[in-house]
């Protein structure tokens, strides 16, 4: 079979098709013709000759995580959804989160994800992304009560047109999703905006508040250093009146017997 009668064949296959196609479903359309027995690296030569053909068209021949599909390209998608009258859905910021979680931190369970966002993840949120076929069960926690691990599918990255999640974008990146679909994160960076002016406001208040309490507690310190002082100054002066009782300063006779007794001079009493 030529190469050219292939690429006919894979690119009719592919127009058809309401699924993306992976190498070896593709194969399969050849099992009961024995005199077309073409290997994977012919498809792959056919599916790489139409990627080429298709360069310069509205169309493309794209590679997502369940196979190849022809799509619009991005550029034409202003245009192209004026085919379709139904609004795209909209999802609450709560879904997105949770599904954000499960993407960057699968597999997780439903505990782990309410802890990460603080607060419970609702059940119909869960049955939500199950029956878009977003997410699944994989398997189960090895603690008590066996929790359900929960993943994301082939599904959710044909819907975001990746190939494999290392095709997700970056943390930092996540920001600019809302120019590729406002309908998803409208007004989420107001949110998040508000929330840090919110957390600003309320840590200035904290700070000026610890720096009020430290200059109380500064004055507090010098007020008993002041009132400290004072009461030994009392005290001293009340010992000294206390030790000097028993001398009477006024008293000549008391003063000169102890001027006599320091120049070691002898007492003669005093007689008329």
């Amino acid at each position: 079979m030529s190469q050219e009668k292939l690429k006919n064949i894979i690119e009719a296959a592919l127009m058809v098709s309401t699924q993306p196609l992976s190498v070896v479903r593709i194969l399969s359309l050849f099992e009961t013709d024995q005199t077309m027995e073409p290997e994977r690296d012919d498809i792959l030569g056919a599916i790489e000759a139409l990627q080429n053909d298709y360069q310069e068209r509205g169309i493309e021949l794209a590679e997502v995580a369940s196979g190849f599909r022809f799509q619009a390209r991005n550029e034409y998608a202003e245009w192209v959804n004026h085919l379709f009258d139904e609004r795209p859905p909209r999802y609450s910021r709560a879904l997105l989160e949770t599904l954000a979680i499960i993407a960057y931190r699968q597999p997780i369970t439903r505990g782990e994800i309410e802890e990460i966002r603080g607060v419970s993840v609702s059940s119909t949120i869960v049955k939500t992304l199950q029956e878009r076929e977003w997410i699944k069960v994989v398997g189960h926690r090895d603690v008590p009560g066996k929790p359900s691990l929960l993943a994301t599918t082939k599904s959710f990255l044909d819907y975001f047109n990746l190939k494999k999640l290392s095709d997700l974008p970056a943390l930092e990146d996540i920001k600019d999703f809302d120019a590729i679909n406002p309908d998803l994160f409208e007004e989420l960076e107001g949110e998040i905006a508000k929330a840090v002016k919110a957390d600003s406001i309320e840590n200035d208040e904290a700070e000026n508040a610890e720096v009020s309490t430290n200059e109380e507690h500064r004055l507090e310190s010098v007020s008993d250093v002041e009132d400290s002082g004072e009461v030994d100054e009392t005290e001293a002066m009340d010992d000294a009146q206390e030790g000097g009782a028993d001398v009477d300063n006024d008293d000549p006779k008391t003063v000169d017997s102890k001027f006599e007794e320091d120049e070691g001079a002898k007492v003669v009493p005093f007689t008329n």
